[in-house]
């Protein structure tokens, strides 16, 4: 019996191949059959975990010189290697698509994130087939694959039940996935899928429940499961947290743990910041802070109630950094425990991009809501303050602190250009093959650089094809040369960045940069053409920390990195550039496929359904109605119709004491309600909200009426409406309103619709702001993408 796929160039492996039979009788038979073998991993493969923390920028966890106490991240550091020029993308699904893939974003269809997805070939949220995922590979060599938690690369048409489901992550080769497929969750209330199951918790807040939890706790089982069924195979984790991603939802003893400590302000802080770093050797004795970006305050410019607004939302993610580091030092010690830590290759990124800078200059209780255009007093944060962290905020940090957690570099999340969008902490921990404890790497490297690292450490090849589909080159370098040689040369020396616009090159430590985009800014004023931005260069062998602008030194070295910048972008699909964000959101502006296209209409039979925003139909700024045909049973029914959205933003059509009511919820600012005068009596009933959009442009409001078997019950006035998100983690729900309630007319769980619902008709007008024009208005920019 022979496997001529033993190579592992070509996956999956060959089917074993038995010699023909020789006898009619099977013990007769020479020579005698045996059990083929399955296939296996390299003899000693390493198991691989792969943690990922979201919205972390470099100068915030401790193992970083940063605020916020992560001591797992210290622990596994002290045992391994510290990372000091490892680089991301500047935003969510870009990095992650690169993580898994070993390739560029652009390359890989994912130069923005799922929910900005266009039709040019370097944006269209679509993973190519000859990119194969590090879960694919390691699964056909005989690992067993397990995802757990933020996934955010699956384009979002996919994400319904009708699918297809090939690029969920259990077809992208994860055997188990247990987590969501959105930019992020609520971590009290998630809306989770086991596998391509949807599922809610069965425990509750007041139960001990949090999502960061939950999440290492089924990754903690898995293994246990893993290593009892099959003990000599290698298993590879991929743990990605929705935390520290807004919202900050996190147990109150931790923000009390940090209670106070922020009060000396973000520009302290990063002076601080800075020499802790010094201490650790994570950049250079004479390394500077960079430039303060232009705009924000200091932090002696703030009132004290701003001070306080402040601090208050800082001691929040900091808790929130420190309960995630917990759930990491739960899972490491399972491992430890299972006799398996000094064969695991653990690699802990700490942040997918930059700190973030979506909470604008105040910060917010409401990230979407500040999207919008409608920032928070420090006052109304204030008043907000025993509530923190809980299920009925939403918040976000602001500007001031982004750049302080991106100490000491400029800029933030979103910002290609600029280290602080993309330079962020990664550690490495792996006994058995890094013999050095507490050693410093500074090398370059990125985040294309994971894959090609573990396969060489697992002593398996880049495959040439994958399920018959030649694979295009890896374009990522490994960084297994620098595991036990700390002062080798650099081998990753090109590398081009570019996000929204944001663009930068960087070769053997000359980097030349431009901004487009200020994060935090709500509005443009017209279109910025790319001809007019600015470009910078910095020599970072001698300026660590991009602090000296040498443009006007150097002309003639950045006219030959902006010709860089020109080759490479061509090379891995950046161009055309888009910087338009709110835009995108449309798919008919977007350019891409939208789950329903052009129709008008739409029946859903019975209750259960859950949706995405992508694929829910789009209610936003047009002229709509519900019709829910439905059965009272004697002594009347209560509960959940049809909802979408939560208590920071939706809308809900449902019985509250067996009366016909919808609310419009917006941003949580404000409830409008309509309800019906009288409860419905038992029988056969249609309930029908007919919304009439007034028009003129997006966010405009409209007139709600409610009818009963064709009768006029109410009407009342909803001033305005939220014009282009409702909210990444809430779902559109037929016959409960899960996650968060639009209203508290019902309470968080338990709201289902005690009646019969056969059916929920939703109509569609053709007033569409997007297809009316409001020019001005459609290029205002959403910056709370991941």
């Amino acid at each position: 019996m022979t496997n001529p796929g033993a190579s592992r160039r070509q996956l999956p492996l060959s089917d074993a191949r038995y010699p023909s039979a020789t006898s009619i009788d099977v013990r007769d038979q020479q020579p005698p059959y045996t059990p083929a073998e399955p296939r296996r991993a390299p003899h000693g493969a390493p198991n691989v975990l792969l943690v990922l923390i979201d919205d972390m920028g470099f100068g915030a966890p401790s193992a970083f010189g940063g605020p916020c106490q992560m001591p797992t991240a210290e622990r596994l550091a002290e045992g391994g290697l510290r990372y000091t020029r490892f680089h991301v993308t500047a935003i969510c699904s870009p990095t992650r698509q690169a993580l898994l893939t070993g390739r560029n974003h652009h390359s890989v269809g994912m130069g923005v994130t799922t929910e900005m997805a266009s039709a040019a070939p370097g944006y269209t949220g679509i993973r190519p087939l000859s990119a194969a995922t590090l879960g694919q590979i390691l699964s056909h060599n005989g690992y067993h694959t397990g995802a757990f938690g933020k996934w955010h690369q699956t384009p979002a048409r996919d994400v319904s039940p009708a699918g297809p489901f090939d690029r969920w992550p259990t077809g992208e080769g994860f055997d188990k996935f247990y987590g969501f497929l959105c930019a992020e969750m609520n971590h009290w209330y998630p809306v989770l899928f086991d596998g391509t199951k949807p599922i809610e918790p069965t425990k509750r807040p007041e139960d001990g429940y949090h999502l960061s939890a939950d999440l290492v706790d089924n990754a903690i089982n898995w293994i246990r499961d893993q290593k009892t069924l099959t003990p000599d195979d290698p298993f590879f984790v991929y743990l990605p947290f929705g935390a520290t991603h807004a919202p900050y939802h996190v147990p109150a003893e931790y923000r009390e743990r940090y209670r106070g400590k922020f009060d000396h302000g973000w520009d302290e802080q990063r002076e601080r910041t800075l020499a802790k770093q010094k201490e650790l050797g994570v950049v250079p004795q004479d390394a500077e802070l960079a430039p303060w970006a232009a705009g924000v305050p200091h932090w002696t410019d703030l009132s004290d109630s701003e001070q306080r607004a402040a601090a208050s939302l800082m001691e929040l993610y900091a808790g929130f950094a420190e309960h995630t580091d917990a759930q990491v030092g739960r899972l490491v010690d399972a491992i430890e425990d299972a006799g398996e830590l000094d064969n695991t290759l653990i690699i802990y990124i700490l942040g997918d991009n930059g700190a973030s800078a979506e909470g604008g200059l105040g910060g917010t209780l409401n990230e979407h809501r500040f999207a919008s255009g409608i920032p928070d007093s420090a006052d109304y944060i204030n008043a907000h303050d025993a509530a923190l962290g809980d299920a009925t905020t939403h918040a976000h940090y602001p500007v001031g602190w982004a750049l302080a957690m991106n100490t000491p570099y400029q800029w933030t999340k979103q910002v290609a250009s600029h280290f602080g969008g993309t330079r962020d902490g990664m550690v490495a921990h792996w006994p058995a093959g890094i013999t050095e404890r507490g050693g410093i790497r500074d090398q370059f490297h990125h985040v294309i650089d994971v894959l090609p690292t573990i396969l060489e450490a697992a002593n398996i090849p880049q495959p040439d094809s994958v399920q018959g589909i030649a694979q295009q080159p890896v374009e990522g370098t490994s960084m297994y040369y620098t595991f036990n040689e700390p002062d080798a040369a650099d081998r990753h020396r090109l590398q081009y960045f570019e996000m929204v616009g944001n663009r930068g090159i960087y070769h053997d430590g000359w980097m030349a940069v431009t901004r487009h985009g200020t994060p935090w800014e709500m509005v443009q004023d017209g279109r910025k053409y790319f001809d007019d931005d600015i470009w910078e260069l910095y020599d970072t062998n001698v300026d660590w920390t991009q602090a000296h602008d040498l443009a006007g030194e150097h002309p003639g070295k950045l006219r030959e990195l902006q010709q860089l910048f020109l080759i490479e972008a061509a090379k891995y699909n950046v161009f055309p550039l888009d910087d338009r964000m709110t835009e995108r959101e449309n798919p008919k502006e977007a350019g891409r496929l939208d789950l329903f296209g052009e129709r008008s209409t739409v029946t859903f039979h019975g209750p259960g359904l859950r949706l995405t925003e992508e694929t829910a139909p789009n209610v936003k700024n047009r002229s709509h109605r519900l019709t829910a045909s439905v059965h009272i049973p004697e002594g009347g029914a209560t509960g959940v119709l049809v909802a979408q959205g939560g208590r920071f933003g939706g809308w809900s059509l449902y019985l509250h004491n067996g009366i016909p009511c919808y609310a419009y919820n917006y941003f949580g600012l404000e409830v409008h309600k309509v309800a019906a005068p009288t409860a419905l009596e038992a029988g056969e009933q249609e309930v029908v909200l007919d919304f009439s959009y007034a028009g003129g442009g997006v966010g405009k409001g409209g007139t709600a009426t409610l009818s009963v078997n064709g009768e006029k019950l109410a009407e009342g006035q909803v001033p305005a409406t939220i014009p282009y998100y409702f909210a990444f983690d809430e779902t559109f729900d037929i016959g409960c309103d899960r996650a968060s309630p639009v209203t508290d007319d019902y309470p968080v769980v338990d709201n289902a619709f005690t009646g019969t619902l056969h059916r929920l008709r939703v109509d569609l007008a053709d007033d569409l702001a997007s297809d009316i024009g409001a020019a001005a208005e459609r290029n205002r920019v959403l910056s709370s993408y991941d």
